[in-house]
């Protein structure tokens, strides 16, 4: 790249990156201070050190031809399952997941793999243009996000793996393939949470039997219940067949959406371990186990709305030099940022993640390369993502899953994984007219 092509580079989308660091940084450093204004962790410095090397893997991204990597997303795909794996079997569970340990670093595989199905799926997507409304085109692209999914699934992690479900639907959109199979995976997936949520609700709040909630709960019920469901599929599809006719292939539609939500949620409640049980639980009702489960959600809202407009100020939060907060500096950043900042520095956050988007969609729309343009919004999606799950979470109005707010929250995994998204970005914004 020439010192003409750097001075193109995209600094309306680098800034509110760059400002998002630094803010990370700062709280970071705010919450390893204790009451006594004692400073107990060293952390920040890490910040640092990681925010400064994604920096550097953002610009040397930019310098280089993003399209290198269309040719390479095979290898990078394949390549990026091979430590997954070994992750899934070998490595030992920290915060609750397992992490990949290299002598004193962990690295959490799972937000890099993030990356090489991004780029595989948009190669795909783009290679298949021409038959864009097939169902054959929307099954391959399962079966690529699928598979690093499953095994981050049981690795256990499901904060992640509800992240690879919003790029595949994100991304299969941006491509055009047809609403029917978008529709089906967003509806299925939908159902999925409600069945898996409502014998919950019946135990732990409601704690009153419903016949029609307990069915959910016997598994020779839901057997019973998905034979009826795939024999009347069965009947309609013959029907469809024969004679064409629309209301047969919406009953065949219909109930597959109900048999996958079913297995699906019955899979869920075998699979989940018994935290992230207790986690669905307390964001119905905090108030179930407010010294447990419900103790980060209560002390998070009580943090966010003790800031008030204009916050206590910078270094006077109570909630985190208390300690009353855990995991503050990763997964509850936010909260220690809205206790100090007040709702206008939330505001800002949420205008810095508002201006991401938007150059990324400005981007997504300038460029003339189908592969760019879908790499765009696969990276967009996972900023989204990440931004609406987390500070949702911290506000209580989403389930804990232990997802970080990319480029505030504390690690080097996702700091690296979110800047490698933004140097392809900028890689992209340089060349977007250049097929």
């Amino acid at each position: 790249m020439s010192f003409r092509e750097i001075l193109k580079l995209d600094y309306l989308l680098l800034l509110p990156v760059i400002i998002l660091l630094v803010f990370g940084i700062l709280f970071i450093y705010s919450s390893g201070i204790t009451s006594a204004g004692i400073q107990v962790s060293d952390e920040y410095v890490r910040q640092i050190i990681w925010a400064s090397g994604g920096m550097v893997i953002a610009l040397a991204l930019a310098l280089i031809d993003y399209r290198r990597f269309y040719n390479l997303s095979l290898y990078i795909y394949l390549f990026s399952l091979l430590p997954l794996l070994y992750t899934l079997i070998f490595a030992r569970v920290v915060y609750d997941t397992r992490w990949l340990r290299i002598g004193s670093f962990g690295i959490q595989v799972s937000e890099f793999v993030k990356i090489s199905v991004i780029i595989l799926l948009a190669r795909f997507l783009a290679d298949t243009e021409r038959n864009s409304k097939s169902f054959f085109r929307f099954f391959i692209c399962c079966v690529i996000v699928f598979v690093p999914m499953g095994i981050v699934l049981l690795q256990p992690d499901l904060g992640t793996s509800l992240v690879y479900i919003a790029i595949l639907i994100t991304m299969t959109f941006t491509a055009g393939i047809s609403m029917r199979y978008v529709a089906f995976m967003c509806s299925s997936l939908a159902l999925s949470g409600v069945l898996l949520v409502l014998p919950l609700w019946q135990a732990y709040i409601l704690r009153k039997s419903m016949p029609v909630i307990t069915v959910l709960t016997n598994p020779k019920i839901i057997m019973l219940v998905i034979l009826f469901l795939l024999v009347i599929a069965g009947i309609a599809l013959f029907g469809f067949l024969k004679y064409k006719k629309g209301y047969f292939y919406w009953l065949v539609y219909g109930a597959a959406i109900s048999v996958f939500s079913l297995g699906v949620s019955y899979a869920a409640r075998l699979i989940l371990k018994n935290y992230q049980v207790m986690r669905l639980i307390v964001f119905l009702d905090p108030n179930v186990d407010p010294r447990g489960a419900g103790w980060n959600i209560i002390q998070s809202i009580t943090a966010i709305g003790a800031g008030g407009l204009t916050g206590r100020g910078y270094l006077q939060g109570t909630q985190s030099h208390y300690r009353f907060l855990p995991e503050q500096s990763t997964d509850f950043i936010f909260s220690i940022f809205s206790e100090e900042a007040g709702f206008l520095g939330g505001l800002i956050v949420f205008l810095m993640y508002l201006i991401i988007s938007l150059r990324l969609l400005h981007i997504m729309k300038t460029t003339i390369d189908p592969f760019a343009k879908y790499v765009c919004a696969g990276f967009m999606c996972m900023y989204c993502f990440h931004f609406l799950v987390n500070v949702g979470m911290t506000m209580g109005i989403m389930p804990i899953t232990g997802i970080p707010l990319l480029f505030m929250s504390y690690g080097g995994s996702a700091i690296f994984s979110a800047m490698t998204g933004i140097g392809l970005a900028l890689s992209i914004y340089v060349r977007r007219h250049n097929r």
